[in-house]
């Protein structure tokens, strides 16, 4: 149990082999390699070992096999593949020499080229340098013809197959378990009771679990059919799934609705997800200030306008009225947005009417004087 094994295959079987250097090894470090008060050790030496196995393998408890290495049909190939282009390229640097100094250039080149490679390779092979994994070669194990078990790199193939500890237990219980059911009418009164009332409760609760995974796909059809498929109920929907017992029972239900107004609610979800855009909020920093300064500039003026207001005539007040009734109906609020440069147009006109206003009021004073 304690020899490391390794697994391939054999004659179209699987099997487990071991070398022979590494079982000498585990045998002296065994209990069986250390003397006792009395005694003394079975294995002292590794000739001691070998001839302990050399019994064994008498005693077929494994044999002695040969690696094969497979072969890849494809290399003959390449090999010729290989010759061939070696001979052409041979052919090409025959005429390469007969042409012009052009060519000359191009093969001090490649010379220089080739000198490039070979330094690169002598860096690769520092000791400073990673090497690069070998790959493993596959074998397979064909039976050797001399059977004899020799310290070193041979292989050897189990045919010793155990059977562990566990598996006699349980193979003994379960013997012991047969024999004690068909000794049932030899049992107590009491005990038989107890079983026959145990085994009819597990009856009712298969027959109870069966009988409920038939109801719900009765209960899911007619649910289906009446509604057209829209609704889909499940009652107990883990009860077939590959779960645990407790979580086979839960969630109790489960609905879902797949008709046209589920698109549509999951539209009106979406939305309403998304923040509503005010003016407010679409108004800039330099719009609210200009808001701000159109509004104290209105108050002053209507405070000055009511001071004066005897001086306005009715003309002027009922123009400026239709004026601010179109804009608002153009624009369809009450009030209107007014920027500095239409409340520096009003101020100037009002100024000018109030000029106007006191040149005709001091007029006819100096006509009657």
């Amino acid at each position: 149990f304690n020899c490391p094994t390794k697994s391939t295959n054999m004659m179209g079987h699987r099997v487990d082999y071991f070398i022979a250097s590494k079982a000498v090894d585990c045998l002296l470090d065994s209990k069986w390699a250390k003397a006792k008060k009395g005694e003394e050790a079975l294995f002292t030496t590794r000739e001691s070992v070998v001839d302990y196995c050399n019994r064994l393998l008498k005693k077929q408890f494994f044999h002695r096999a040969l690696k094969v290495m497979k072969m890849k049909p494809d290399k003959d190939t390449k090999k010729e593949k290989e010759k061939g282009k070696a001979e052409s390229g041979k052919e090409e640097e025959k005429k390469s020499k007969r042409e012009s100094g052009k060519d000359e250039k191009t093969k001090k080149e490649k010379e220089k080229k080739k000198d490039g490679e070979k330094e690169e390779c002598k860096k690769d092979e520092t000791p400073g340098t990673p090497k690069k994994k070998e790959t493993k070669r596959k074998f397979k194990l064909e039976p050797h013809e001399d059977q004899v078990f020799l310290d070193g790199n041979e292989v050897y193939v189990w045919i010793y197959d155990p059977v562990h500890f566990k598996t006699f237990a349980m193979g003994l219980v379960l013997v012991i378990a047969v024999i004690a059911a068909t000794l049932f009418p030899l049992w107590p009164a009491e005990m038989r009771v107890g079983v026959y009332y145990l085994s009819v409760g597990a009856g009712c609760f298969v027959a109870s679990i069966l009988l409920l995974a038939v109801a719900r796909c009765i209960l899911f059809l007619i649910i289906w059919l009446i509604t057209g498929g829209r609704h889909h109920f499940w009652f107990l929907p883990n009860l077939t799934a590959d779960v645990g017992f407790i979580d086979s029972f839960r969630p109790l239900y489960t609905h879902e609705y797949k008709g046209p107004k589920a698109d549509l609610k999951k539209e009106e979800k979406s939305e309403s997800k998304k923040p509503p855009k005010y003016d407010s909020e679409e108004k800039s920093d330099s719009e609210k200030k200009e808001e701000e300064d159109g509004k104290t500039e209105a108050t002053r003026n209507s405070g000055t306008e009511g001071s004066g207001g005897e001086r306005h005539s009715d003309t002027d007040s009922d123009r400026r009225e239709d004026d601010r009734s179109q804009h608002s109906s153009g624009n369809g609020n009450d009030f209107e947005m007014i920027t500095k440069e239409e409340l520096e147009q009003q101020t100037d006109e009002e100024d000018c009417e109030e000029e106007e206003e006191e040149d005709a009021e001091s007029r006819p004073s100096h006509e009657k004087s």
